[in-house]
């Protein structure tokens, strides 16, 4: 008996289910139902270009023949990656469990108390290793942060310059980044030496590398006392590992500490993903970028946490938002401050005494050899010369199986971390032409010592408690049961595509062959990488219709950004360069205003009307206004509502006969897959997500992936490498060229084993699973927006505004309930207030989708008591909702409705009944009083 197809694996629906939905929906087949929904204007009718659909056996085989084309050397060439020792209990159990990579971003916290928990670990080590007040649950990675770092420098520093001075000895692709994020904002970045050239007289902010990308320690204190003293915000881009010997940023008087995470437990992964941190200062919280974890308090007083305070700004405050930054690296940064659990601060001193005891005992070799060593002070990185041979040497130890780094002509990079040997060093002589120095002599420390750390870190229990194994293995157990995440059931999320993340697909990424080589790696060594990255890259651009596609966007907003920057360098290099206005709908994603203010465009909104759809009298208003200043429009496609818009073709005919060019946000691209090409129906550009349509998982909130896709004339203005410096017209969005390429194998996967007719039968089942839904839930719930022939796309939009006004009961009361149900709620109030917006994908097979539907129909009887009377509106199971194991086993019971209804509603499975740790937390309060760091145990007292 052969194996079954893997779409058959992947789509939910069988045959026998796919034609009960399409009797509810009124279609005789999916062609039919795809037939009527879809605009013919748009409609694709070919089939896609891509290798006939491989088993899984067969994509794992050629898989493993791709890996195997990878060399996997000896690291030694550091610049923010380093080899690391994954705690083998922490990649089985957080990396490669579906408990943890399954989960969805926190937004419902009350049932993501353990992901919450474990990034408030990972912010408790970055504010304590940084001596910094409130650090943030994760960056995208260290040279996206310190971008970030020089936009909160701007808007917080008393001066009014629009200079930023750099480091000279900052990391080069850090560099590359700062400096196309600031061109288009008008902002002067000055790379300085900063131990010999004279700061400017007026600048805003300065940035610093602790250590230097050269190896170098230096006492910065001088240097942040002067910045100071004219009113700028210093940023001190550091090395975690080494601030457990060093003294801290903080101590210094530094305003913001930047970096990664990586070395603390996550492979190189050719780049990425990794969790990049951001630490500021007392007084600057509230500035800060990206996601905070804050402490509050559940509806029975008892500690509880959340997102606090910014998150999700981009949809509230869209073109004002200071960041288009709406994800992060949880997965990574959970592996993170696992990491520092694990080891605890003894055993990450100890870590880094190793680390610094081998580059101390390899700069003495080369001494004693007679080879000139740099810098006197130094962590884990000797730069040493060789006058007009340092190619020579980089060769010399690549052939005794170790990387090292060429500087120039005449130096040598070599890094060491926890996972050099005494072997390691032995190569590293060898190819200066020196001989090993007796073994067990070990020469003195090289740390400064007024720059030796003397305060204490990770003091609190949680960073002491889990030193066995077993331990560990518990800790991570209780907060996997703690949370909701795919593993247990639906997640039915509108615009966020909760579909399967097969194991296969997921399997590679632990392989040491794309787990550990080092994004600098020759070009020889990588050559499997490269051609799965060209592989990925092809099958994306024919899917979508491109021309050409880069995957070195590491999250959405920055394929967003990179779109739109590739938009502006391409009005730029036909002379006009003053086209600067974006046409944004009101409907749109709030990342996409935000994006576009970052990327120094001018946001004209463009209204939508009563149906939902691009008001295109008001865009005629809007492009007649703004016609000589147009650069852009961005789309999403289907819409923001859920509709498969039917004035599209004219949209991007109207832009283009203007000047502008046609941005399609490529969210909602499970909608098209197999059915319709962007770049065909008049989209010169679009970000796709990776971690959405193609399978990336989410992770509790990132890694993700947002490739920018591109017709012909853009293409020679994607993202360029940040290797090879600053470029005006190709800036870097991310600090490797390739991205987070470690989890790439996961999407080539999904491409491989569906084909073409396996990615346009999941498209289908999931505009028919949405239709389903819509079908069964519209006699209860209003569906707010429909399109040909009252069919939606691939999600749905329940308004509950309506019952609301008459009863109450709100969307937060519906989606709290849920839980009490055994779901993760649905998008609420996005892209309109007071709505449900629902998305089944088509993972989801019928029997779940019958469960959802039988929910939110029994949700809608109970909504009816509240409205009768029966039960009072301030005290009922949606307002009391979600309902704890504590609340309804608690020897009292003052509520006019029975337990069993609390914590059993009909329909839900005693034996497999989810139970949320906390009840409904009170997000204001923890706004109010600000709490982002591990509390002490106290405060979980009783």
């Amino acid at each position: 008996m052969t194996a079954a197809p893997f779409a058959a694996r992947h789509i939910g629906p069988d045959p026998d289910s796919e034609r009960r939905m399409l009797e509810a929906v009124g279609y005789g087949s999916v062609e039919e139902l795809m037939d009527a929904a879809i605009p013919e204007v748009i409609r694709w009718h070919g089939g896609l270009d891509l290798p006939a659909a491989a088993t899984e056996q067969e994509a794992v085989a050629e898989l493993r023949a791709l890996a195997a084309r990878n060399t996997v050397a000896v690291s030694m060439i550091g610049l923010g990656y380093h080899g690391t020792h994954t705690p083998a209990v922490i990649r089985r159990n957080v990396l490669e469990n579906p408990a943890w990579y399954t989960a969805y971003t926190p937004y419902q916290p009350e049932i993501s108390q353990g992901r919450l928990e474990a990034l408030l670990n990972f912010q408790t080590m970055v504010t304590d290793l940084t001596g910094l007040a409130t650090a943030n649950a994760s960056m995208l990675d260290e040279a996206t942060a310190a971008a970030e770092a020089m936009t909160l420098a701007r808007r917080a520093a008393r001066a009014t310059s629009n200079v930023y001075v750099v480091d000279a000895d900052t990391l080069p692709q850090t560099l590359a980044v700062i400096v196309g994020r600031a061109e288009p904002l008008g902002i002067d970045v000055r790379v300085l030496d900063v131990d010999v050239d004279d700061l400017p007289e007026q600048f805003f902010g300065l940035h610093l590398q602790y250590p230097g990308a050269g190896g170098a320690v230096r006492d910065h204190a001088r240097l942040v006392e002067a910045a100071h003293a004219v009113g700028a915000l210093v940023t001190v881009a550091a090395d975690l590992l080494a601030l457990t010997l060093l003294r801290p940023p903080g101590e210094i008087g530094a305003d913001v500490a930047a970096g990664t995470t990586q070395r603390f437990g996550v492979p190189m992964g050719f780049g990425g993903p990794h969790a990049g941190y951001l630490a500021v200062r007392a007084g600057l919280e509230r500035m800060l970028p990206g996601r905070l974890v804050g402490v509050s308090r559940d509806a029975a007083g008892d500690p509880a946490y959340r997102l606090a305070l910014q998150t999700r700004e981009q949809h509230i405050r869209r073109e004002k938002a200071t960041s288009n930054i709406c994800t992060a690296q949880v997965l990574l940064a959970v592996m993170a401050g696992m990491y520092a659990v694990y080891h605890g601060p003894d055993g990450l001193r100890e870590i880094a005494r190793r680390t610094h005891a081998m580059a101390a005992r390899l700069a003495a070799g080369l001494r004693a050899g007679g080879v000139d060593v740099a810098h006197v002070a130094f962590f884990d990185t000797v730069t040493a010369w060789a006058p007009g041979r340092a190619a020579a040497v980089v060769a010399a130890a690549g052939e005794r199986g170790v990387n090292l780094r060429l500087v120039d002509a005449d130096r040598v990079g070599v890094s060491c971390d926890e996972t050099t040997t005494e072997a390691h060093l032995g190569a590293v002589w060898a190819a200066f032409g020196v001989d090993a120095p007796p073994a067990g002599q070990q020469p003195p420390d090289a740390l400064p010592a007024g720059l030796v750390r003397d305060s204490d870190f990770l003091t609190h229990p949680v960073f002491h408690r889990h030193r066995s194994e077993t331990a560990m293995l518990r800790y991570l157990r209780r907060l996997a049961d703690a949370d909701y995440a795919l593993d247990r059931g639906m997640i039915p999320l509108g615009s966020c595509t909760m579909k399967l993340n097969a194991t296969t697909e997921m399997e590679p990424v632990s392989w040491p062959e794309f787990a550990h080589l080092h994004p600098f790696a020759p070009a020889e060594q990588t050559a499997g990488y490269r051609e799965l990255i060209a592989q990925l890259e092809r099958w994306l651009a024919e899917v979508t219709g491109y021309d050409a596609v880069s995957v070195q966007p590491n999250a959405g907003s920055q394929g967003e950004l990179a779109g739109l920057l590739a938009i502006r360098s391409y009005h730029r290099s036909r002379g006009q360069g003053h086209r600067d206005v974006c046409l944004i709908p009101s409907s749109a994603h709030g990342t996409n205003a935000a994006s576009a203010v970052m990327a120094g465009m001018r946001v004209v909104v463009v209204g939508c009307d009563a149906d939902g759809d691009v008001d295109l009298a008001d865009l005629d208003a809007k492009i007649d206004q703004h016609r000589a200043d147009l650069a852009a429009i961005m789309v999403t496609y289907p819409s923001t509502h859920g509709v498969y818009e039917s004035g599209i073709a004219g949209l991007c005919a109207r832009v283009h006969d203007a000047g502008g060019q046609v941005y399609v946000d490529g969210a909602n691209l499970n909608a098209l897959v197999g059915y319709a090409k962007p770049g065909r129906f008049g989209a010169d550009v679009s970000h796709l997500n990776l971690h959405k349509t193609f399978c990336i998982p989410h992770g509790g909130g990132g890694p993700g992936v947002g490739p920018v896709a591109v017709r012909a004339h853009l293409a020679p203005f994607l993202p360029g490498d940040s290797l090879a410096g600053p470029d005006r017209d190709r800036p870097a969005v991310s600090a490797a060229r390739y991205g987070s390429a470690g989890i790439l194998p996961i999407p080539w996967a999904y491409l491989r084993m569906m084909g073409a007719d396996g990615l346009t039968r999941a498209t289908g089942t999931a505009v028919l699973a949405a239709n389903y839904v819509a079908a069964r839930l519209r006699a209860h719930y209003p569906v707010l927006y429909a399109g040909n022939k009252g069919l939606v796309a691939h999600e749905c939009v329940l308004d509950l505004r309506p019952l609301t006004k008459a009863t109450g009961v709100s969307v937060d009361d519906v989606a709290k309930r849920l839980v009490d149900y055994g779901f993760h709620a649905p998008t609420m109030s996005f892209p309109v207030a007071g709505t449900l917006m629902v998305e089944p994908t088509e993972s989801e097979d019928l029997a779940e989708l019958d469960r959802f539907c039988a929910a939110m129909i029994a949700i809608r009887a109970e909504i009816d008591k509240v409205a009768s009377g029966q039960w009072p509106a301030g005290d009922n199971p949606l307002r009391n909702a979600p309902h704890t194991a504590a609340m309804v086993s608690a020897d009292e019971w003052p509520h006019p409705y029975p337990r069993s209804v609390g914590g059993y509603p009909d329909g839900v499975d005693r034996a497999g009944k989810y139970w949320p740790p906390v009840r409904r937390v009170d997000g204001a309060y923890g706004d109010r009083n600000l709490v982002c760091a591990c509390p002490p145990p106290e405060a979980f007292a009783g």
